[in-house]
């Protein structure tokens, strides 16, 4: 019997429980470390990195919540900022984006080295885009930061996939979601509204008021689709309380807000321009407030009242609840974060200092319980493996392969981070095979993009080091994976580890 075909029947004698249902097996375990250390790890990063338990063990776990919660106070290493210097357009502004791909000359015919040229362009930011997020996901001591880059941009989701957006999404997390992940929910809020990025998908750069209302009270060139969103999915909740007369008013208020692209030269080079000769001027009644016609402001004022309304508050600390504890979280918890949101206006740095301390979060219940996203699985993955990711290609591609392809998610609520949607039988597949590809060593993150294909040939393959991975997760398996793993052939122990059951929960 091949290695291969050992590997396939060790992995399914573990999924075999795994399926029955048996999916905290870690409660188990004989503990050699202190399990609220493995389960901060495991919610405040995306999974240990060798010399993490020891990190925390040495600061303490009140220390490591406070540092991660003051991400600046936490210097990058110098490895992850010279990678992310050398990716050239991830400091471009959505105007100097489409720029930068903006080379024909207006009235003549664009020759076949212009095409080229420009393909080229547009593959390298997309490429680099990719490359920026899974580089500090993999490699940034800023953890929490970057979990809440994650969190964020599903919430205020754009598909990559829509005109400008394949080369605006970079700059849209960089410039509307990072700087502002554990701010103060009304900036972030105003930030994706004005950009855009968001703008271009969820079609408000359409929302034109050009005429009066016909006979059937509807408003000519009034685009609705960005201010539901906005009510449904990034503030209120589906069932907030708002009607139909809400959505139209709030499609009135924010009608002019569009992108300037008559000469690639707005206001802050972010792209957003207020068009008052699309705006519609008259006085509206939104959320039971008379916000009087007065242009721009009365998108700020809107804003303001959605990102304060005690509705928003729960919405968003159920959706942080969700994503931290339990995809079914306390409501004991949610009404905590609720309260302390209010109370701080919307300061998302507080909200989360109250879920770390809170009981519920502490409760062995809710340790190990949360099922890794297709995304959260590959960089955990990799992160244990202590690879230094310096070809994040591969990676793009296996997202895809395990259906949530990075910033591909087409729908505005973008991807769950629940377990059913991720966990069945296929998913699994393609994760133990997915485990057996780096443990071998036959994908090549560790060296630069290869330019050929006999490049590619030529990589060598080397296995991940069983006894640093070992070391760095035996904690976090089962005595039972681990007795599987022990009395295993060498050649496949690595593979098993990171194909078990309790590596796929965290």
């Amino acid at each position: 019997m091949t290695l291969q075909s050992n590997y396939w029947i060790l992995s399914l004698s573990l999924l075999v429980s795994f399926f029955l249902g048996n999916t905290a097996t870690i409660a188990a375990n004989v503990y050699t470390v202190n399990p609220k250390i493995l389960h901060i790890i495991n919610r405040l990063s995306f999974g240990p990195r060798p010399g993490d338990i020891q990190r925390v063990e040495s600061i303490g776990i009140d220390s490591y919540i406070e540092k991660q919660l003051l991400p600046d106070s936490i210097p990058e290493p110098e490895s992850l900022t010279r990678q992310i210097a050398q990716l050239q357009t991830v400091r471009m502004n959505p105007v100097q984006l489409s720029k930068y791909l903006d080379i024909y000359t207006p009235g003549t015919k664009p020759s076949e080295s212009q095409k080229k040229l420009v393909g080229q362009r547009r593959r390298q930011i997309v490429e680099e885009q990719f490359e920026a997020r899974l580089f500090r996901a993999i490699n940034s001591p800023r953890q929490l930061q970057e979990l809440m880059v994650d969190f964020w941009y599903n919430h205020f989701n754009v598909y990559a996939n829509k005109g400008e957006d394949s080369i605006w999404v970079g700059a849209y997390e960089a410039e509307a979601i990072r700087p502002y992940a554990l701010g103060r929910f009304r900036d972030l809020l105003t930030a994706t509204a004005h950009h855009p990025a968001m703008l271009l998908y969820l079609d408000n750069a359409e929302n034109r008021v050009t005429g009066h209302q016909d006979a059937n009270g509807k408003i000519s060139g009034l685009n609705e689709n960005y201010a539901r969103e906005l009510m449904e999915l990034h503030t209120l909740g589906v069932d907030g309380g708002y009607t139909q007369q809400d959505v139209v008013a709030l499609a009135r208020i924010l009608s002019g807000w569009g992108i300037q692209r008559h000469d690639r030269s707005a206001k802050d080079g972010l792209g957003f321009e207020f068009h008052p000769k699309f705006h519609d001027f008259g006085d509206k009644v939104f959320m039971m407030k008379t916000i009087k016609g007065s242009g721009l402001s009365e998108g700020e004022e809107a804003l303001s009242i959605l990102a304060r309304s005690p509705t928003t508050a729960r919405h968003i600390s159920y959706e942080i609840a969700q994503y931290f504890v339990s995809d079914n979280p306390p409501e004991t918890l949610v009404k905590q974060m609720m309260l302390r949101y209010l109370s701080t206006d919307g300061d998302i740095r507080e909200v989360l200092r109250t879920l770390f301390h809170s009981k519920e979060f502490w409760d062995e219940q809710n340790f190990h319980n949360k099922f890794k996203t297709p995304y959260q699985y590959i960089i955990s993955l990799v992160r244990a493996t202590g690879i230094e990711v310096k070809n994040s290609l591969p990676i793009s591609a296996l997202l895809q392969q395990l259906a949530m392809p990075l910033y591909g998610c087409l729908t505005p609520d973008g991807y769950k981070n629940t377990r059913d949607i991720w966990l069945n039988p296929d998913a699994m597949s393609s994760r133990l095979t997915l485990a057996m590809s780096i443990a071998s060593g036959a994908l090549p993150l560790a060296y630069p993009q290869p330019q050929t294909p006999q490049e590619s040939k030529n990589l060598p393959h080397t296995p991940v080091n069983y006894e640093q991975l070992i070391n760095t997760l035996k904690d976090f398996l089962s005595d039972k994976t681990q007795t599987i793993v022990i009395t295993s052939p060498p050649q496949l122990r690595s593979a098993l580890i990171l194909g078990s059951p309790d590596f796929m929960y965290r």
